[in-house]
């Protein structure tokens, strides 16, 4: 049964409700397996590929975080966190401030 797009909306949404919640934890291991469900179900998305992006910039892992932004940014290039996360992270100056979705941007 295909969904309709406002249910993908509040879908995604949870989502990034999910791992700001998680994350904010500590439970790393959790947010990879619920954002890696979520990019199974929805490929074409840039909002899993932007929180695993914060997950993996969290863990210290740069290169994979930025490989993530990118991706994010390429689905979709008007998915504003991604660009966001992409200029800050792959900036000599970064200001470390994470944006998990377009609320982080108000």
């Amino acid at each position: 049964m295909k969904r309709n797009t406002e249910d993908n909306r509040n879908e995604l949404s949870s989502l990034c409700d999910t791992v700001r919640r998680l994350a904010s934890a500590g439970d790393y291991a959790e947010c990879e397996k619920q954002i890696a469900a979520v990019m199974g179900a929805y490929p074409h998305a840039p909002q899993p590929h932007n929180l695993m992006g914060v997950l993996f910039e969290m863990r210290n892992d740069h290169i994979t975080a930025v490989k993530h932004f990118r991706a994010a940014w390429s689905l979709d290039p008007t998915y504003l966190p991604a660009r966001h996360n992409l200029d800050n992270f792959a900036s000599f100056y970064s200001e470390k401030k994470f944006v998990f979705d377009e609320h982080d941007l108000i």
